[in-house]
């Protein structure tokens, strides 16, 4: 027993020499979604981590669903989600919350799966709808209810979205719903979010439905239809940590909420905008980032 307790000593020591507490021993799994914001917030996270002693693994590039059953089933640690998707999509809350009440909810109910929700971000990515505003077809519309009049009306508007958009009960599914229309398999252009904008500037889409934070929207001078219904829950940015994870690293709190107090709608579409629009590396913009915000 004594000597497993001075080998438990020796070797504590030897990880003290070389600066690395034992508590930060275990490796810490980032998740992330596929697109743009996704992989930055992931890498922003994983440098910060790294900063900070933690041996971390990324495994980013997954969609929704997938990425919440890796949380819920300890494949990954932690990863930013957006209030609204777990109301909607992983708690199935079809009543109108504020933004408040949003967190709160799902702060609550995902604490019963072992899920912590903490600080929130200003950042508030929710959906919205885009048009040019040098498109014959779409000139003159300033909501949602005048894009679903148009479909009504026949006629042959093309819509690119995502490709989860359209079987989302809180995207294309719910908004035909409360607005009445149905823009019909044929106008429907399933696609990944890049791509869609780069349809958009050459004028193969009418309309897409992109993420309030993108970085595209100024870039190519976009309009965003007002959603009048209020439909699009707030989708504010949050970090998301199994209980289990925080309680063996309690620090991550900290960590995690030095980088939620740092985000909001003007520099998620700065950082978007520089992957997206300045080609620059998400792992450059992630570096630069916690920079030039003294994090690292």
């Amino acid at each position: 027993m004594l000597g497993n307790k001075i080998i438990t000593l020796v070797a504590s020591a030897a990880l003290s020499a070389f600066g690395i507490s034992s508590a930060f021993a275990q490796e810490i799994v980032v998740g992330g979604k596929g697109f743009t914001e996704q992989l930055i917030l992931a890498e922003v996270t994983s440098q910060l981590l790294e900063s900070e002693g933690f041996d971390v693994e990324k495994n980013v590039g997954m969609g929704t669903t997938i990425v919440r059953s890796a949380l819920e089933s300890g494949q990954v640690d932690l990863y930013w989600e957006y209030t609204g998707t777990s109301l909607i999509v992983f708690n199935k809350v079809t009543e109108k919350l504020t933004p408040e009440e949003t967190y709160k909810r799902v702060k609550e109910l995902d604490a019963e799966k072992g899920l912590v929700w903490l600080a929130p971000s200003t950042a508030n990515n929710t959906y919205a709808v885009a048009v040019r505003k040098d498109n014959p077809k779409t000139e003159g519309m300033e909501t949602i209810a005048d894009l679903a009049a148009a479909y009504n009306a026949g006629e042959e508007i093309i819509m690119a979205t995502t490709a989860e958009f359209p079987k989302r009960q809180d995207g294309l599914v719910g908004l035909q719903e409360v607005y009445g229309f149905d823009v019909g398999r044929a106008n429907l252009r399933p696609m990944d979010l890049g791509l869609a904008y780069n349809a958009m500037a050459n004028g193969d889409v009418d309309v897409v439905v992109v993420q309030a934070t993108d970085g595209q929207i100024a870039a190519l001078d976009l309009k965003l239809l007002k959603d009048e219904e209020n439909f699009f829950p707030n989708y504010a940015l949050v970090p998301v940590v199994r209980q289990d994870t925080l309680e063996a690293h309690p620090d991550l709190e900290k960590i995690l909420e030095s980088l939620s107090v740092r985000l909001d709608d003007p520099t998620m579409q700065r950082l978007n905008g520089s992957v997206d629009v300045e080609k620059k590396t998400i792992k450059e913009v992630a570096t630069s980032f916690l920079k030039e915000e003294g994090l690292i």
